[in-house]
């Protein structure tokens, strides 16, 4: 059969891939410890668990609107107000299934051939896949480990040309755990001024998840840029929630007609129940939301120590998310076959740097959403494995 050239373009999250096959080196017997995927080890805290359990009982078993529920969309709005400091109209607010809908929607709206879509690199591996897909020309912005892996407004802004349709930011970075100061954010906000005909996705799902005293800075803020900022977030990191595919965009009044359209045509609505635990997780008390954070602030200073110990690696302090994301260039071994080593030969499951774009060779992405046991665990077995070399 033919299918459309379009397909061969589209790439994958290498992170599923070395889930399974971690997964099936488990079920072999062999003792894997899963430093690869993205995905907080906690439960969803019971009082989400339980609102969505409530809503099914309640009888809310039918199509939603296609944009969410209104109450989810008011407590969206009320969310950002709170910890965005910025008013939203929930009218401009879309709930999705997952923070993946958006970006695709994003990308698709504003890609196809001849125009230029910009994305970090290393960067999460869907915007280039997506970028590609459309037929767009992907245009790589450097994150450079010496500024801890935030991007360089003057060189963003560098890269804008009149075929430039989107450009992507993500802050805190996955995968390299980077957080933007502010002097850059308002450096690349008062510069896009000068740039009208560029619309941005701003992927923020890390937005709650900074250490060390941090700020998120979110492109909301700029009233100047209102009318072309599409704001990425969702339910899946801050709250635990990533088998319950909840996520949401907030959509400039000039497209947020066209996400609906998309929304109506690809999956008719989000699941009712999930909806309402939605409604929970934002209003309901942050006590589980914050513990995560303080648990993973003190994984990243474990680990962080850990990798610097491992000879041939240099691995910068990250900022936000559950990432580390190490420089192993001193070790003499390729990004790949340093993931493929360690997995065969010490059970550690990580993902090539190379997974996030050509940038990332020379690098390779750690997650610490796992134990600091099994952290400092799988440290000591990549010492072993490289001093075995």
């Amino acid at each position: 059969m033919k299918t459309a050239a379009a397909l061969s373009r589209l790439g994958t999250e290498s992170a599923f891939e070395v889930l399974a096959r971690a997964n099936a080196l488990a079920a072999q017997g062999k003792d894997i410890i899963n430093l690869g995927i993205g995905q907080p080890d906690f439960k969803t805290p019971d009082h989400i668990v339980e609102a969505a359990v409530k809503a099914l009982r309640d009888g809310h078993h039918g199509y939603t609107p296609a944009n969410g529920i209104p109450e989810l969309r008011e407590a969206v709005t009320a969310d950002i107000a709170k910890y965005r400091k910025v008013t939203v109209d929930p009218a401009n607010v879309m709930i999705v299934p997952g923070g993946k809908v958006t970006m695709f929607f994003a990308i698709t709206m504003f890609g196809e051939a001849g125009a230029e879509i910009m994305y970090p690199n290393p960067g999460f591996p869907i915007y280039e896949s997506v970028i590609n897909f459309t037929d767009a020309t992907p245009v790589p912005m450097p994150l450079h480990e010496e500024s801890g892996y935030a991007f360089d407004a003057d060189e963003v802004l560098s890269l804008i040309t009149p075929k430039t349709r989107l450009i992507i930011l993500n802050t805190p970075s996955n995968p390299t755990g980077g957080a933007v100061p502010r002097s850059e954010m308002d450096k690349l906000a008062n510069g896009l001024a000068e740039h009208p005909h560029v619309t941005i996705l701003s992927d923020e799902i890390y937005a709650r998840m900074l250490y060390d005293g941090r700020e998120h800075v979110s492109l909301l803020e700029y009233k100047h840029l209102h009318d072309r900022v599409i704001m990425l977030d969702g339910w899946s990191k801050t709250y635990a929630m990533t088998g319950w595919r909840m996520g949401y965009g907030v959509w400039p009044s000039n497209l947020i007609e066209h996400a609906t359209r998309l929304s109506i045509n690809v999956h008719s609505c989000v699941n009712a129940s999930a909806q309402f635990a939605g409604i929970a997780a934002l209003e309901g008390p942050q006590d589980a939301a914050d513990e995560m954070v303080k648990a993973f602030d003190q994984r990243r200073r474990v680990i962080v120590d850990e990798l610097n110990a491992v000879p041939g690696f240099k691995c910068p302090e990250p900022g936000g998310a559950f990432y580390a994301f190490p420089n192993i260039t001193g070790t003499g071994i390729g990004s790949m076959d340093l993931q493929n080593k360690l997995l065969n030969e010490a059970g550690v499951a990580i993902i090539s740097g190379t997974s996030f774009g050509a940038l990332g060779e020379g690098y390779v992405r750690f997650s610490y959403a796992n134990s600091t046991r099994n952290i400092i665990e799988a440290i000591r077995r990549v010492k072993e494995c490289l001093n075995s070399a």
